[in-house]
């Protein structure tokens, strides 16, 4: 049956996880054979460059693999289910909508400032570089479920900062600049808020967090964003597989 794409995810992003469930919901078991190129493109009715793509992602995944002269197989990895598996690189609404959430952002503060030495070396700033800070909160109704700080270099948006709308996505707003990102670096910890965000905001009752600390890069490599994401305990859970 075909299957046109419908989604808020990127293109790629999306036709990744159509994929992924059309391995599970077929019941294909490792070794099996993938369906070519051809039949894939006629179901999703998708361009071969977007599905090469999204096919590149499952092998970087170790769901597929590449038998060079016989196609495209299921591997064993393909077996190991996780709920959400934190190696996977999306936008921050894009993963909330996983959850089922449908966050909206609260922009807390905006401003050009000179980086912390943390955030210049991330960014590979040089000297007298500066970045735009974005200080958020999202929220799912009225309840925060993450507090995220964003450092971009102002030398990717040189438009006034009160001229752009904060609040939606900031990887959208880094593609019209030619600057999306497309892979990150990141760690993980679980922390408290610090005690002047939570006086602050009045975060009080916001509890243990998984604080992801990330640099992302574009296509090219270089770093666009350093992000500081507080995901609420309560409310979300991450996965990984160990190989």
């Amino acid at each position: 049956m075909d299957e046109p794409l419908r989604d808020t995810r990127t293109l790629v992003i999306q036709l990744r996880d159509r994929i992924a469930d059309l391995i599970r919901d077929e019941g294909l078991n490792p070794g099996d054979k993938l369906p070519t190129e051809a039949q894939l493109t006629a179901r999703f009715k998708i361009s071969r460059p977007a599905l090469r793509e999204a096919l590149k992602l499952l092998e970087q995944d170790d769901i597929i693999y590449v038998e060079h002269g016989r196609g495209r197989f299921i591997s064993a990895m393909s077996a190991v289910q996780v709920d959400r598996p934190i190696t996977v690189f999306e936008s921050v609404t894009d993963m909330a909508r996983q959850y089922g959430y449908k966050p909206h952002n609260k922009v807390l503060s905006i401003s050009e400032e000179a980086p912390e030495a943390t955030v210049a070396k991330a960014l590979h700033l040089k000297s007298g570089e500066r970045v735009i800070r974005v200080e958020r909160l999202r929220l799912e109704n009225e309840t925060p479920i993450m507090y995220c700080v964003d450092y971009v270099p102002r030398s990717i948006i040189p438009t006034r900062l009160y001229d752009i709308d904060w609040s939606g996505s900031l990887l959208s707003l880094l593609e019209q600049y030619k600057n999306r990102p497309r892979m990150s670096a990141a760690s993980v910890a679980a922390v408290m808020l610090p005690d002047d965000v939570v006086a602050r905001n009045d975060l009080r009752d916001f509890g243990p967090a998984l604080l992801i600390t990330e640099t992302c890069f574009n296509a090219a490599g270089v770093p666009v964003n350093y992000a500081i994401d507080y995901h609420r305990g309560s409310h979300f859970t991450f996965s990984l597989v160990r190989k």
